[in-house]
């Protein structure tokens, strides 16, 4: 089942997010002119970050209602894009439209990574690159994030489904994207997560992010929500790094994907 990235309030998380928009975009190293595809754009984090710097920008996600907050964001920045609809297994850009493609912590949400990477390697250029960031495994916010949501398979009776590709390891990665000519090299990244308490957290992504949403009505009605709350709450307050209010780190690293140019 898909998520709806387009219910609750995603543009609280996609601010928390925004400084790795910014490593990102400035990693990539974006000259004026150069057509850049964002994939997973969301509220347009690193779209709009891009577009400042001259680039021709076109924004691609599921979620209707983000376009929308997309657009806005770059009426009132005063900057042009394009936001369209579609996802990572289907880009709506023409074949080696694009000298850069980004996506961060979007393509990572892909059900199927071989095809998003196919299409991904399709509408980059020859000489061109993949810049995606995608989070490490453990850590006080991953582990949370666990908690809901293999209380939520349960609920709904599902068996445990595979393990998701591994957009983090360099190693996966690599064979991922080499099968489509490019080589793969990682950065590691982390990013500090705050809130004036841990509960506030955990209640600000209760009511905002789409996955807590999605899965919040249904923990409820079996009488299960307060106590799944209370376990993660239990793992954010263990983890807490400033007594008083509340920061933990979440690591990631950026992936940069460099296509190699074509021999005539």
């Amino acid at each position: 089942m898909r998520l709806d990235w387009s219910v609750g309030h995603y543009e609280t998380t996609a601010g928390q997010l925004n400084p790795v928009s910014l490593a990102a975009v400035e990693r990539a190293g974006i000259s004026p002119g150069d057509r850049v595809v964002d994939v997973g754009c969301g509220t347009g984090n690193a779209a709009l970050l891009a577009a400042l710097r001259g680039a021709h920008v076109t924004g691609v996600d599921p979620a209707a209602r983000l376009l929308e907050v997309a657009r806005d964001r770059a009426a009132e920045s005063g900057v042009s894009a394009t936001f369209v609809q579609g996802d990572a297994a289907s880009i709506p850009v023409e074949t080696a439209g694009a000298d850069l493609v980004l996506s961060v912590f979007g393509v990572i949400f892909a059900p199927d990574a071989a095809a998003a990477a196919a299409e991904m390697a399709r509408v980059t250029a020859p000489g061109g690159s993949i810049v995606l960031t995608a989070w490490i495994p453990g850590g006080a916010i991953n582990d949370c994030v666990g908690v809901f949501q293999k209380a939520v398979v349960v609920a709904i009776g599902l068996p445990p489904g595979p393990p998701p590709f591994a957009w983090h390891d360099q190693s996966a990665l690599a064979s991922l994207f080499g099968a489509h000519g490019f080589s793969v090299t990682v950065e590691p990244g982390q990013l500090a997560i705050t809130a004036t308490s841990a509960r506030e957290y955990l209640e600000i992504q209760g009511r905002d992010h789409p996955m807590s949403v999605a899965g919040r009505a249904l923990l409820e009605s079996r009488g299960e929500g307060e106590a799944v709350a209370e376990r993660a709450l239990g793992i954010l307050e263990a983890a807490n790094e400033t007594p008083g209010a509340f920061k933990v780190t979440s690591r990631y690293v950026t992936a940069i994907a460099r296509r190699k140019q074509e021999v005539r």
